[in-house]
């Protein structure tokens, strides 16, 4: 399968999806979902292997265990790339983002370590200045407070405090949605991305696996 562009059909699902979250919808409209969101999804993903690699395309289905939200669909389709690239469809549009989004504790000790070392630092610095006006760069769940062992004062404070570091894009509806546009500008915002994803490949690497779980 091509692509072509989303459709109007695609917003207007998740639109309904925002309206009326229950099965009988999802059931409903679930021939929907499977052509016009998954389907061309998965076609604009495929598109870009060569240039991210592999990709998983995130199930529809929500988390309800822990959280007191308890609709049980999400209201936008994901598909995220191995090399750190993610975009996003819903009802007001496309998104793109790119990094790591939520470091563990390893990750986080590494990339604080990175963040305050030089020349590391002054390279993620120079990374961040050089990112495109139009794309945001978005410093995670941060803390209030300096983490044990930095001082309050470090000029990379912010930095420090994150948890996530991602880069993001957001595109409301407009005409060039629905085309083969769409591919050229989540390219370019990938590539946008490649000098912050490969500073944290380098510098803080992946997630440690989780201890009796296979990989």
């Amino acid at each position: 399968m091509s692509f072509d562009g989303f459709s109007r059909a695609a917003l207007d699902f998740y639109a309904g999806l925002e309206g009326d979250n229950s099965k009988g919808f999802w059931l409903d409209h679930k021939p929907v979902y499977e052509s016009a969101v998954r389907g061309p999804l998965a076609a604009l993903a495929d598109s870009l292997v060569e240039e991210c690699g592999p990709y998983k395309i995130f199930r529809p289905h929500r988390d309800v265990r822990f959280g007191a939200d308890k609709s049980p669909y999400k209201t936008h389709a994901g598909a995220y790339f191995e090399s750190g690239g993610y975009i996003q469809l819903a009802a007001d549009g496309l998104a793109c983002g790119a990094g790591y989004y939520s470091m563990d504790r390893g990750q986080l000790a590494r990339f604080r370590d990175a963040v305050v070392a030089e020349p590391s630092g002054t390279e993620l610095d120079r990374i961040i200045a050089a990112v495109p006006a139009d794309i945001e760069v978005r410093r995670l769940d941060p803390l209030t407070t300096a983490p044990r062992g930095y001082p309050a004062d470090h000029p990379r404070i912010t930095l420090l405090r994150a948890k996530g570091l991602v880069l993001w894009r957001d595109w409301p509806v407009e005409p060039w949605l629905f085309t083969a546009e769409v591919r050229d500008r989540v390219a370019e915002f990938l590539h946008a991305a490649v000098p912050l994803c490969t500073w944290l490949d380098a510098r803080v690497g992946p997630a440690s696996p989780v201890a009796g779980r296979s990989r």
